[in-house]
């Protein structure tokens, strides 16, 4: 890999690929737990929605989503 410093281009040490390496994993991993956390949300305001026309009593999680 190479890096840009003072206007050239550089060859990175083994050491800084694994710490661009190490980022990128830990970046990709946050995204992922983004997601899966957004899913679950609009999950839980989904099943508080059906529960709400069904008439059916709600989780206090599912309460907590469609409060404002």
């Amino acid at each position: 890999m190479k890096k840009l410093v003072d206007n050239q281009i550089i060859e990175m040490t083994a050491e800084e690929v694994a710490a661009r390496e190490a980022e990128e994993a830990t970046a990709i991993e946050e995204e992922n737990t983004r997601q899966a956390e957004q899913t679950a949300k609009e999950n839980l305001k989904a099943s508080a929605k059906a529960k709400l026309i069904a008439g059916e009593a709600l989780t206090e999680d599912e309460a907590n989503t469609i409060v404002l």
